[in-house]
């Protein structure tokens, strides 16, 4: 389940013509997720982190308690060490990035299809490497973070950054996702926390 149809468009192809396993359903929000799962559960679904209504973190351990027998495969963008930590703790039963092989995207979903745990090359030398991984911000998300900080408001720190509403919003979410927050309260705690500002 990813929320940018063009990828989830571009999977569902790859997937259809490997004959490793064939798409059930897909889904662009958690709710939606959700709602096809009520219908059919597949032997693997396949999650991003970054949804538009939910962190499919949170929607993993949903999905986990509700259907324990689903495997779940991150599916994402966000190779930090806390956000991979968080999916696995979560329940996930294994991590892909996006900018995996396609041939390693279809073993991920064989192994864990058959009941073991799957990381992709990349993830695996993060989690070895761990004592050496903190939580990186790029510049644009230090920025954002100063001015939700700083008490500005979304359409204040779009306008600020000289960027698009949606592209504030989707720099946000990344924020609260590498930062552990459901909300700016929370954000702002653990930005302090971690000596962020």
């Amino acid at each position: 389940m990813d929320d940018h149809k063009l990828i989830v468009d571009g999977l569902v192809r790859l997937i259809d013509e490997s004959e490793t396993a064939c798409v059930a359903g897909k889904a662009y929000s958690a709710a939606g997720c959700m709602e096809v799962l009520e219908n059919e559960q597949p032997d693997v679904l396949l999650l991003d982190i970054g949804l538009p209504d939910d962190s499919g973190i949170n929607l993993c351990s949903k999905v986990k308690q509700k259907y324990p027998q689903v495997k779940v495969l991150m599916l994402t963008s966000y190779g930090e060490l806390t956000t991979i930590t968080r999916a696995l703790d979560a329940g996930a039963d294994g991590y892909l990035l996006k900018n995996s092989l396609p041939e390693e995207l279809l073993e991920g979903i064989q192994t864990v299809a058959s009941g073991e745990h799957f990381l992709c090359e990349e993830v695996n030398v993060t989690l070895q490497n761990n004592e050496n991984n903190t939580l990186e911000l790029t510049r644009r998300e230090m920025e954002l973070l100063q001015l939700i900080v700083a008490g500005y408001t979304l359409p204040e720190q779009a306008d600020k950054m000289c960027l698009g509403y949606h592209t504030v919003r989707s720099y946000r979410q990344k924020l609260n996702i590498k930062l552990d927050a459901h909300n700016t309260v929370q954000l702002v705690q653990n930005a302090k926390a971690l000596n962020l500002v």
